[in-house]
C-alpha cells in the first residue's frame, strides 16, 4: 500500500494528539447529536483529519455505513524522532484504546515500548522489543500493521480501527488550547534542558508540557521503583495524564458547545495525525461517543516488570507468575469487555487518576465488598 505518512515531516514523537480523536477526545467536538455536521459540515470535519488504511488487512471488517456498535478496539501509535539509515522509525506509545458496548467508557492500555514480543513476521527480529515491530518497512502503513499483527498474537486483541500521531500534533494542540495542566508526583529535571519541574499541578505550555512527558529516566525514586512508575513505566503515566488533560481542557474551553472552535482544534492536528476508521464515518463516531467523561477514562498498564532476556534489558510478562495471570486476564477482560471489573480486582495495575465504579447493587452486610478494591485504586497505589 502507499506510505501515509510523509518520513520528512512525520519522524517524531508522540500520539496523544490522536487519542483524543479514537479515545473519545471527539467528545468535546459534540455540540449535541449532529449539530457538528449541520453546522460546519459533514465534508469539512472529515477532511480536517488525515484518514488513510493503516490497518489493511488487519482490521476488523464491518459493512461499509453499518451502525456503530461497541466494544470497539483501537491502536494508538506513536513514533519516536528517531529514523534510521534505512529510513525506519521506532514507536515511542503503543495504547490499545478500548471502548465498552454502549459507548460510554473509554479505557487505555499501554504497553511498554520495552515489552518481549514474538513478532509473527520475524521482522526485525522474532523475538525483541515492540517498538521495533514499527522498523518493518519504510512504509508507515506497512510498519503500523506489523505492529498491530504483533499485538494481536500477545493479546488476542483485534483492532477497529487506529491511528499515529507524532511531536508535532501535541505542540499544536497544546497551542490551540493555550496551556493544560500536568501533575508531576515528585520533582524532576529534565535531561533535555536541565529544567526542574516541580511537584503538584502547574499550568504548562506547548514546549514545557513536551519536555515533560518525554522524560523517562528522572522517575528512579525509591517510591517510584516500589510503586512501579519508575522508568518508562512514570513516562506513561505522564502520557496517560496528557490526554486526559487536554481533553478536560478542551471541554472547559466550549469545543463541545461551539462547532467552529471545534473545527479549529481539529485543524490544529494539520498532518501530524493519521486516522483509520475503517468502515465508519467520522462524523458518526463522534456522535455516538458524545457521552464519554474524558475524566472518567481508565488508565491500565500492562502487567510487567523489568528482566533480563539473552543478556539484554526487556520489560518482562514473567511466566509463572501473578504478572502472568493478571496479564491473561486483562487481554480476557478487553475481549469479553469487563474491564471496569478486571480494574477493581487489579487496581495496582491502574496507572492514572481515575477509579472504576466497583460498586455493587444490594450489599447484603451493608457495604460493597468491592469498596476496598476501590479505595486501593483511589489511594495512589499505581504501576504502568
Amino acid at each position: 500500500m502507499s506510505d501515509p505518512i510523509s518520513h520528512a515531516a512525520k519522524a517524531s514523537s508522540p500520539w496523544w494528539a490522536k487519542a483524543m480523536v479514537v479515545s473519545g477526545s471527539m467528545v468535546m467536538v459534540i455540540a449535541g447529536g449532529g449539530a457538528v455536521a449541520a453546522q460546519v459540515g459533514v465534508n469539512l470535519v472529515n477532511d480536517s483529519v488525515n484518514q488513510e488504511n493503516l490497518l489493511d488487512d488487519q482490521r476488523v471488517e464491518v459493512e461499509e455505513g453499518a451502525d456503530i456498535e461497541g466494544p470497539l478496539n483501537f491502536l494508538v501509535l506513536g513514533t519516536d524522532e528517531r529514523v534510521d539509515a534505512g529510513g525506519v522509525a521506532r514507536t515511542d506509545a503503543d495504547i490499545i484504546v478500548h471502548i465498552n458496548e454502549d459507548l460510554t467508557q473509554v479505557s487505555m492500555i499501554s504497553l511498554p515500548r520495552d515489552l518481549l514480543v514474538d513478532i509473527p513476521s520475524g521482522v526485525p527480529e522474532s523475538q525483541t522489543k515492540l517498538t521495533e515491530a514499527f522498523a518493518y518497512s519504510e512504509d508507515w502503513g506497512e510498519s503500523f500493521q506489523n505492529t498491530a499483527e504483533t499485538i494481536t498474537n500477545l493479546t488476542g486483541v483485534k483492532f477497529n480501527g487506529g491511528a499515529i500521531a507524532n511531536f508535532e500534533g501535541f505542540l499544536d494542540m497544546v497551542e490551540e488550547l493555550g496551556t493544560i495542566e500536568l501533575c508531576p508526583w515528585h520533582d524532576i529535571k529534565s535531561i533535555h534542558t536541565d529544567k526542574v519541574f516541580p511537584e503538584g499541578c502547574a499550568e504548562y505550555n506547548k514546549e514545557d508540557a513536551l519536555d515533560l512527558v518525554r522524560q523517562r529516566y528522572g522517575w528512579d525514586s525509591a517510591e517510584d521503583v516500589e510503586q512501579g512508575i519508575w522508568g518508562d513505566f512514570g513516562r506513561q503515566k505522564m502520557q496517560q495524564q496528557a490526554i486526559k488533560k487536554i481533553l478536560e481542557r478542551a471541554k472547559e474551553q466550549g469545543y463541545a458547545t461551539n462547532p467552529a472552535k471545534a473545527v479549529e482544534l481539529l485543524n490544529s492536528f494539520g498532518d501530524a495525525l493519521t486516522l483509520d476508521v475503517g468502515g465508519y464515518n467520522l462524523i458518526d463516531m463522534i456522535t455516538q461517543m458524545r457521552d464519554v467523561d474524558p475524566g472518567e477514562i481508565l488508565s491500565i498498564g500492562t502487567p510487567s516488570s523489568a528482566g533480563n532476556f539473552n543478556g539484554t534489558s526487556y520489560v518482562l510478562i514473567h511466566e509463572g507468575t501473578e504478572e502472568q495471570t493478571d496479564a491473561e486476564s486483562l487481554w480476557a477482560a478487553i475481549a469479553d469487555d469487563s474491564l471496569n471489573e478486571w480494574a477493581c480486582e487489579n487496581p495496582e495495575w491502574l496507572s492514572g487518576d481515575s477509579s472504576p465504579d466497583c460498586t455493587v447493587e444490594a450489599p447484603t452486610d451493608g457495604a460493597s465488598a468491592s469498596e476496598g478494591a476501590s479505595e486501593s485504586a483511589e489511594d495512589g497505589s499505581t504501576t504502568g
